[in-house]
């Protein structure tokens, strides 16, 4: 027979071994993300449109709709609210490109003769000699100049990219299709992923995966509201301002709010810019400023703690840096997927925080033993014999 210590040796390097196969296989899901991570967004977006709609079709079912028939309205709908926000919002944003490419010849005098010299004066930098401008409006305008026809634009974007239009195209249709199915398989899918979950630890993986939902459908759903209120706030807003670009400069500071800071401080840096080019006064630079820092007061004070709060528990620091990451490991995807991901490694990170708090290792082994005596009164009267034998 083998010693308690050999069979102790034994174990320990099993575990490791498990251990070091779970580590096999998540690096395997990485490296097979990252070779995919092309062809993976129309998959992502529809898996994050399923999950936020299969409440909604759970509800009709409830209200004594079929899943079939609850999933074809859900999907409807989305298709009917993106085919709007899209007549309604691409009229605009292509007037806007057109006066774009118009203007650039006015940002560029501005450039050059009031923003480059200005800084060369402060600074010595001389970018004046270094920064061809002629050159990047040239490429610019050679680029864009079919922006004022949209027919002209997608056959320029046909006969130059064929494929990566087709793919785009492609990807468009898909969407809907594949939300389709997630939504009508939803529930399915859910319990067979759970059925392989080792029996054992079933009531902790279910308790992670409620938590987890939770905290990512209440911020994404809160994020996204945000994210269309302060864009129109702030198209709104430089419209009335007077600032001839306000709406392109408003969608793009929304949009750029998923980011903490970087909406309002690219919309505030891009509608000075556009206030200083087409008016060169003060007066309009504060109506910027005024636009934006409502805007922050509204979303600080009103949107973020009534839509978004505290839901995903991240610091602004690790979203950021979430974001970022994401973006440099795995492109859009990963962009995609790195508030979700953070938001679960969150809740499993509270979760070890707590397994460790519990441990012997944090207490200590004479508050483990005195834990032990406590909840067991055999092993505290043995205590107090051996106490009383050693007197």
């Amino acid at each position: 027979m083998s010693s308690p210590h050999a069979r102790n040796s034994l174990a320990i390097i099993a575990q490791f071994l498990q251990r070091l196969q779970w580590v096999a296989i998540a690096v395997a899901i990485l490296t097979l993300l990252y070779l995919l991570s092309p062809i993976l967004v129309p998959f992502i977006v529809a898996a994050m449109l399923g999950w936020l709609g299969d409440p909604v079709v759970d509800w009709l079912e409830a209200k004594g709709r079929t899943r079939n028939q609850g999933v074809t309205i859900v999907t409807l709908v989305m298709c009917f609210l993106a085919l709007f926000l899209v007549l309604l919002l691409l009229p605009m944003l292509q007037r806007q490109v057109v006066y774009l490419i118009d203007a650039l010849p006015t940002y560029k005098a501005w450039f050059d003769k009031t923003l480059l010299p200005w800084i060369d004066a402060k600074t010595g930098l001389r970018l004046r000699s270094t920064l061809d401008m002629d050159h990047l409006i040239e490429m610019l305008r050679q680029h864009w100049s079919t922006a004022g026809s949209f027919a002209g634009t997608v056959l320029q974007y046909v006969t130059t990219s064929g494929f990566a239009v087709a793919m785009m195209v492609g990807n468009l249709v898909l969407i809907p299709i594949l939300t389709f199915f997630y939504l009508r398989d939803w529930d399915l899918l859910v319990t067979k992923i759970a059925s392989l979950v080792p029996r054992e630890h079933i009531e902790t993986v279910d308790r992670l995966a409620r938590e987890s939902s939770a905290v990512l459908s209440g911020f994404l759903r809160g994020q996204f509201l945000v994210m269309a209120i302060l864009g129109v706030l702030y198209g709104a807003g430089l419209w009335m301002a007077g600032i001839s670009l306000g709406l392109l400069i408003g969608i793009i500071a929304g949009l750029a709010t998923f980011v903490p800071y970087l909406g309002p401080t690219s919309g505030i840096i891009l509608g000075v810019l556009a206030a200083l080019v087409q008016y060169g006064d003060v007066q309009h630079v504060m109506y910027v400023l005024i636009v934006f820092g409502i805007g922050q007061v509204i979303e600080s004070y009103f949107l973020t703690p009534r839509l978004v709060g505290d839901r995903i528990g991240l610091s602004q620091v690790a979203v950021i840096f979430a974001v970022l990451a994401g973006g440099q490991l795995f492109g859009f995807v990963g962009m995609l997927l790195a508030l979700p991901v953070a938001a679960v490694a969150n809740v499993l990170l509270r979760y070890a925080h707590e397994r460790y708090v519990q441990s012997d290792l944090y207490r200590g082994e004479d508050e483990a033993e005195t834990s032990i005596v406590l909840a067991n009164p055999h092993a505290l009267s043995e205590v107090i014999r051996n106490e009383s034998d050693v007197g």
